[in-house]
C-alpha cells in the first residue's frame, strides 16, 4: 500500500523558515521523481517543486532564492526547506510521487504578517 505521510506544517511568522518532510512507503522510492504542490484557498493546485530520481530540482518563480528541495532515498523521504516566508506561501502543503500517480494527505503552513 502506497503511503506518503507529509509533517512539519505550522504557523509562522512572515520571514521565518520551516522545513517540511514526505515519509513515503510502499514504494521504490529511489525510482521515482518527486514533487511539492499546494493549494491555497480559493486558488488551483500549482506545482511549487520537484526533484527528479537523479537530483535535478526545478522550481515555480515565485519561491526561487527561497524554498529548497531535497531527498534522502536512504529514508524513502523528501524535504522542502522554506525560508524567507511570506503571506502568499500561505496553503495546504502536498507531496506527490510522480511514477504512482499518489498523493500525501497535505499539511496546512500559514504565513502571519
Amino acid at each position: 500500500q502506497v503511503q506518503l505521510v507529509e509533517s512539519g506544517g505550522g504557523l509562522v511568522q512572515a520571514g521565518g523558515s520551516l522545513r517540511l518532510s514526505c515519509a513515503a512507503s510502499g514504494i521504490i522510492f529511489r525510482l521515482t521523481d518527486m514533487a511539492w504542490y499546494r493549494q491555497a484557498p480559493g486558488k488551483q493546485r500549482e506545482l511549487v517543486a520537484l526533484i527528479t530520481r537523479g537530483g535535478s530540482t526545478t522550481y515555480v518563480d515565485s519561491v526561487k532564492g527561497r524554498f529548497t528541495i531535497s531527498r534522502d532515498n536512504a529514508k524513502n523521504t523528501v524535504y522542502l526547506q522554506m525560508n524567507s516566508l511570506k503571506d502568499e506561501d500561505t496553503a495546504i502543503y502536498y507531496c506527490y510521487a510522480d511514477l504512482y500517480g499518489k498523493w500525501g494527505q497535505g499539511t496546512q503552513v500559514t504565513v502571519a504578517s
